[in-house]
């Protein structure tokens, strides 16, 4: 089945960019054309807002879960602290890969394009995403608009709480906590539902961005997107290499289980599209669900390599582009700012183009620069998903293989996947 669906998610992808091709010939007129894609788009749309609908419930009761069955404080600290020095490291190597690749290839050198009205406007508010305004976001004001607003970094730290707090209470805690596994059982078994929208969600994505953008834009930014991509494949081979150190041969297995879940983030240029199959995956592969639950929410606030590598590609296309050169130590200013800003971009609408907006006028490179990149950004946050995915499963499965928990058998392929499965 799950091979099934795979093949099914790029048919749809094929079938996609061919019907955007012909209606984007046949209606060329760009008023007609973005009406017709706006019909077209309803499709992804209804699918990626059922995701949302069970993202925030299944965040929050599958890292409860996680939590409770930890046990006590020490664990979740311990857990937490590892899985923050694996983030932070990826971080710190998803930077610096996509800054010595833009510095290697240069792709806004030879980009033949007239430069924008250094007065025009992206509509995009740099100063939402400053250090300060992180800090004080961390903490939601209250939980039920955190999930209303499917914030995850904020589900995130409720769910910490209330985790270690049911924890706690031992006995007290065993009847509401069989409740709240009862909830994840659910969620999962509702995404298996949602999931099955997705070749259909992923074809009308595609076919409605092709209808406006058309085929061409693919050839116009050409040489920007195939460096881009490259960069990227460079970052999965450093990603699956840090994997095999971790679990030897058993990587080719875990690529395997995430194929559907990477495919999934590619065609529909969401991360959250793909975490509860990514959950359920890592699962498969024979991580406990103890810390599958615990880790992977926390890695889509703080360990997103596929969106900081494109923070930094973009910022120094974007400076190459206004032949405005950056100092080496500007451009490692720039690393350690980008550390910050770009936490807590999932579920935030093109967070990647507000980081690089805020770093823009940081450094003082013309924010109308962004103008250059707003018309692929769909296909180029299509490879930075696919990216974050292949990162925190990963991450996950170094963090169970630290500590000691991570089953290695045959039989973990065919293991029952809910959160009832993991022994309290």
């Amino acid at each position: 089945m799950q091979s099934r669906l795979t093949t099914y998610i790029f048919i749809g992808m094929l079938l996609g960019i061919a019907v955007g091709y012909l209606c984007n010939i046949t209606w060329p007129d760009p008023q007609t054309s973005k009406e017709i894609s706006g019909y077209i788009a309803l499709v992804s749309d209804v699918f990626l807002r059922l995701i949302k609908m069970i993202i925030a419930p299944l965040v929050f009761s599958t890292l409860v879960v996680g939590i409770a069955h930890m046990g006590d404080t020490a664990s979740v600290g311990r857990v937490g602290g590892k899985a923050m020095l694996w983030f932070v490291g990826a971080s710190l190597c998803s930077l610096l890969l996509g800054l010595v690749m833009v510095n290697i290839l240069r792709p806004g050198d030879a980009l033949n394009l007239p430069l924008p009205d250094a007065g025009a406007t992206t509509n995009l508010k740099a100063a939402s995403l400053s250090l300060k305004e992180f800090v004080t976001h961390l903490v939601p004001k209250s939980p039920v608009e955190a999930m209303a607003n499917n914030e995850i970094l904020q589900i995130v730290v409720f769910s910490i709480f209330f985790g270690v707090a049911l924890a706690a209470l031992g006995e007290k805690g065993k009847l509401l906590a069989e409740g709240i596994e009862g909830l994840a059982d659910v969620m999962l078994k509702i995404t298996g539902y949602v999931m099955g929208f997705a070749p259909v969600a992923v074809f009308a994505a595609i076919a409605a961005t092709i209808t406006t953008q058309g085929i061409g834009v693919l050839v116009t930014y050409g040489k920007f997107m195939v460096e881009f991509y490259f960069s990227l494949a460079m970052l999965w081979c450093l990603l699956a290499f840090a994997g095999f150190l971790l679990v030897g041969k058993q990587m080719r297995r875990l690529l395997n289980l995430i194929k559907e879940p990477f495919l999934l983030a590619f065609s529909t240029a969401s991360s959250e599209a793909a975490y509860p199959k990514t959950l359920q995956n890592l699962e498969r592969f024979g991580v406990p669900n103890k810390i599958t639950s615990f880790v992977l929410p926390m890695g889509y606030s703080f360990n997103l390599d596929g969106s900081m590598m494109y923070c930094t590609f973009a910022v120094m296309f974007i400076a190459q582009a206004y032949n405005i050169p950056l100092t080496l130590g500007q451009q490692m200013t720039m690393l350690l700012l980008l550390m910050v800003t770009s936490k807590g971009m999932a579920g935030v609408p093109r967070a990647s183009l507000v980081v690089i907006s805020a770093t823009l006028s940081t450094f003082h490179i013309p924010e109308a620069g962004l103008l250059l990149i707003i018309g692929i950004d769909q296909f180029l946050d299509m490879g930075r998903s696919a990216t974050n995915v292949l990162g925190n499963s990963v991450a996950t499965v170094a963090v169970a293989k630290w500590e000691g928990q991570l089953e290695l058998t045959d039989q973990s392929l065919d293991r029952d996947v809910s959160p009832l499965a993991e022994p309290a």
